[in-house]
């Protein structure tokens, strides 16, 4: 089984400026903690973009939408940030039909140590491989259908709306 891992930013990919304190992308962590993960998977790993999922504008998700539907494979992950994760689930949701789509994201940037992004990994590129075509968010453990999930943001967590 083939499968298109798309990147696009989020707080997977954050790097932190030790002096100033703020976050930044520089390049992705995923081909690396596919590495610690020792995946062994058939993987075709594709960097759209490096922004915070804040900054995501229509036209990005359509640039995602786009990745999506001119994809040869039916299996997609795609690493988001988790703030608007659920808009861009539902923007591919509701155009997407023919193919299994599965965003991930972490709540604590890769490099930090404590990180979500390898566990959240993991269950995306599993769920990836066993769901019926549909867009879905994997975060937390859990697997959350596009069009009945949302953040949480007192708690950090995902859940149904």
């Amino acid at each position: 089984m083939k499968i298109r891992f798309l990147v696009t930013g989020g707080t997977f990919d954050k790097e932190y400026n030790e002096i100033t304190g703020a976050l930044f992308f520089k390049d992705t962590h995923v081909r690396e903690m596919l590495r610690l993960g020792r995946c062994n998977l058939d993987l075709e790993l594709r960097t759209l973009m490096m922004i915070d999922s804040t900054e995501m504008s229509e036209v990005d998700r359509e640039m995602i939408l786009k990745s999506c539907t001119e994809a040869s494979r039916e299996r997609i992950v795609i690493s988001h940030g988790t703030d608007t994760m659920s808009e861009t689930a539902r923007y591919l949701g509701e155009r997407v039909k023919d193919k299994t789509i599965v965003l991930t994201g972490a709540m604590v940037p890769y490099t930090f140590g404590s990180s979500d992004g390898l566990f959240n990994l993991g269950s995306a590129l599993a769920f990836v491989q066993t769901l019926p075509h549909g867009v879905y968010v994997v975060m937390n453990g859990r697997c959350f259908d596009w069009h009945d999930v949302k953040k949480n943001r007192s708690t950090g967590h995902f859940e149904r709306t």
